[in-house]
């Protein structure tokens, strides 16, 4: 490997070195992970996290136990008013039990001519089932689920349905002809205006809560860790160690080496933090059980937890880390005091903000094409395109779309942020001003 000779310019009583990128990185890599994994905040951070993530894994279970309270609006729509009267009866008899305080449902007849998606989706009821009868006089129902409509619901009303099929079929042959069962297809209703789209009960449910798990552990690590990085910067800046950095190693060694030394930290904390959450999905039904005396109606199909998304998802973590964590580097190089770095946090999180928000959204089944489009953005892409990939959205060539501008991205990103981080700390004891960061990326200072 070849050395070479150059001395540090505009930095007065520098000293000359010898420059090696890998080297000097691995070493500000090492002094940072060291400092993180063995300080206080690391440990209490890492059980705070583990807890909240558990927390937001045990979300199904704390929605059947607030759900026990409540009912439920069911709008009832078929060709036939004689048909809608008889399943709204038969269904308030079979699943609203008779010593029930609060009855869990409340079924009312409606029209077919009423737009019953945009009712469900605006909340005027919990769900909608239109019942049709086929040629042969057999029953289907299709059941449009809202947003308040958990798995057990649905499974209680596809039995609902299967004692109307029953009771239908006396009332027609009485009971000598032959018997088909009734059809019954769940439909959730998208938020935000998107289609009508069949999907099984389970697997709906899994989707979204591993979809809810994976975006609030990916929001908040990022923006911690970022915010690790700038604080990082700002504490070296502020005190005299920075004298002895910026005379050892390079701009790009600096912002490398601190990167990559606190994304390994972050990493070591993200495998403590992500494991209780996937045992807590994994054990949801024993929880629920031992909390409600019954694990019915949480078969959340945690198949979604499939190798590829798993691996997706790491993929999206590293990637992230590394753009977002350049961002905060050369913001955290601009201020010199804890305090100021205080008032750049809200603006620098405003950008995972957004991606966290459209992925709630996506998380309702609204794929608008602001949404698709959005996932395809490299600062958005590891919210968005994560989501889409849990709820199962997403074609072969969007994904490698995404990862391709994602990577093409950090090159770039870094590029500038090593730029910035030369006017705010190599231009020691200045206040670096906008005119000073746009020449420092145009010309560097070493």
């Amino acid at each position: 490997m070849s050395f070479e000779e150059e001395p540090l310019r505009r930095i007065p009583g520098a000293y000359t070195r010898k420059r090696n990128v890998l080297v000097n990185g691995w070493l500000v890599a090492r002094r940072e992970l060291r400092e993180r994994v063995r300080s206080r905040l690391f440990h209490v951070s890492t059980i705070l996290l583990a807890i909240l993530a558990v927390v937001v894994s045990l979300t199904p279970v704390l929605i059947k136990v607030v759900d026990r309270g409540t009912t439920s609006m069911i709008a009832v729509a078929s060709d036939d008013p004689a048909l809608a009267t008889t399943t709204t009866n038969i269904l308030g008899f079979y699943l609203n039990p008779a010593k029930a305080e609060v009855p869990p449902y409340r079924f009312v007849s409606t029209t077919p001519q009423e737009d019953l998606e945009k009712a469900v989706n605006d909340g005027a009821y919990a769900g909608a089932l239109r019942v049709q009868r086929g040629p042969t006089g057999q029953l289907s129902f299709q059941f449009l689920i809202g947003e308040s409509i958990g798995s057990e619901r649905i499974q209680q009303m596809q039995i609902g349905t299967f004692a109307v099929g029953i009771f239908d079929w006396i009332n027609r042959t009485g009971g000598a002809g032959g018997y088909s069962n009734p059809l019954f297809e769940s439909a959730s209703v998208a938020a935000g205006g998107g289609a009508v789209e069949p999907v099984g009960a389970s697997e709906y449910a899994g989707r979204r809560i591993v979809g809810v798990v994976f975006v609030v552990l990916i929001f908040i690590t990022l923006v911690i860790y970022g915010m690790w990085v700038a604080a990082g910067v700002v504490a070296e800046k502020s005190s005299r160690v920075m004298e002895l950095l910026i005379s050892a190693a390079s701009p790009a060694e600096l912002v490398l080496g601190k990167v990559a030394g606190i994304g390994l930290a972050g990493l070591v904390q993200y495998v403590a933090i992500l494991l209780p959450a996937l045992v807590t999905l994994l054990l949801q039904d024993r929880i629920a059980t031992i909390l409600l005396g019954s694990s019915s109606g949480l078969d959340l199909g945690l198949g979604v937890l499939s190798p590829g998304l798993l691996v997706a998802y790491g993929a999206f973590w590293v990637l992230g880390f590394i753009l977002y964590a350049l961002i905060y580097a050369a913001a955290g190089s601009l201020v010199s005091r804890a305090e100021d770095l205080q008032v750049l946090a809200l603006p620098l999180s405003i950008i995972a903000i957004g991606g966290y928000i459209q992925a709630v959204m996506a998380l309702s089944g609204g794929i608008s094409s602001f949404i698709r489009i959005s996932s395809y953005v490299p600062f958005w892409s590891p919210f968005v395109m994560l989501t889409r990939l849990t709820i199962g959205h997403v074609e072969p060539w969007e994904l490698v779309l995404t990862f391709g501008l994602l990577i093409a991205s950090i090159p770039i990103v870094g590029f500038i942020a090593v730029r910035v981080y030369s006017a705010g700390v190599l231009l020691y004891g200045q206040r670096p001003g906008a005119r000073q960061i746009v020449g420092a990326i145009v010309r560097p200072p070493v």
